[in-house]
């Protein structure tokens, strides 16, 4: 048997030293993991098994190792629901759900929105609309062939409209019929490769990342989609970088098809997502 203490301790040191960015959560949440347990009861446990230490010692190398801790447990939580993730797939980012909030308000004030999340990935703001707003037909669109997979399990018993598709083409069927759509495209710069953090540039899928040479090339084409997809006075907000707080709201505004258009910060005070509503 192995004291949780000193366990926690010491794969905290070891994540720690790895340069993982949180390395005393990451150690609990791999621990609670291994137990089948959760981060809040670990508290409960005085010793741990040894095979069950040696699961442990193993999860916390891959982890050093700079793997996603979603991969290693699997799971990614996302605004009220659970998401299932893996190789293959992008692991959605807390910021995120700024934007997927933003949706779901919009989408509250209508009787019977038409919603859309396109570049779905996971499915996590999609799975989130359809969960907080029961009224909204939500659908949903991805390019990439395993991220696919993981959204259609995510979404499987939900309702949302889950297609296999390019955000520049998809969903000639609801032209001019659409009330929200969201959006969190690739927004990277293809210069920017060194900066991008380990577990995304490693393991993330590139599609979901880069966007040509300043980043904005996917929220071009969103740009042209959603001015032909939503109806007049419908709405659309993109996640960027945090140094496009200019640049991605330019977009919208030099086309003269969109009022409203804003800016918003995330909790950090970096400039997160744009939103922009349709000209009547």
């Amino acid at each position: 048997m192995e004291p949780r203490r000193r366990l926690l301790t010491a794969a905290s040191d070891q994540l720690r030293s790895a340069g993982v960015a949180s390395p005393e959560h990451d150690a609990a949440e791999l621990l609670a993991h291994v137990l089948g347990s959760e981060r809040s009861r670990l508290v409960l446990v005085d010793e741990v098994a040894d095979d069950v230490a040696e699961a442990y010692a193993v999860l916390v190398a891959r982890r050093a190792a700079r793997e996603p801790l979603q991969h290693l447990t699997g799971v990614a939580w996302f605004r009220h629901v659970e998401l299932r993730v893996g190789p293959g797939v992008f692991v959605p980012r807390p910021e995120t759900e700024l934007l997927a909030g933003w949706a779901i308000e919009q989408a509250s004030a209508l009787e019977s929105p038409v919603v859309l999340d396109l570049c779905t990935g996971s499915g996590a703001i999609a799975k989130s609309i359809a969960d907080e707003v029961p009224s909204a037909q939500v659908h949903a669109v991805e390019l990439d062939e395993q991220a696919l997979d993981w959204a259609a399990r995510n979404l499987a018993g939900t309702g949302v409209d889950l297609r296999h598709g390019d955000l520049a083409t998809a969903f000639d069927d609801l032209v001019g019929q659409v009330d929200v759509i969201a959006c969190n495209p690739p927004y990277i710069p293809l210069d920017a490769w060194e900066s991008v953090a380990v577990e995304a540039r490693d393991h993330d899928p590139h599609l979901a990342l880069f966007s040509g040479d300043d980043g904005l090339d996917a929220m071009r084409v969103l740009e042209e989609r959603a001015a032909l997809l939503l109806r007049p006075g419908g709405v659309v907000g993109a996640e960027h970088a945090d140094a496009q707080g200019e640049l991605a709201p330019a977009v919208f505004e030099r086309t003269r098809r969109w009022t409203d258009v804003r800016d918003h910060r995330d909790l950090a005070g970096r400039a997160r997502f744009v939103t922009a509503r349709l000209a009547r």
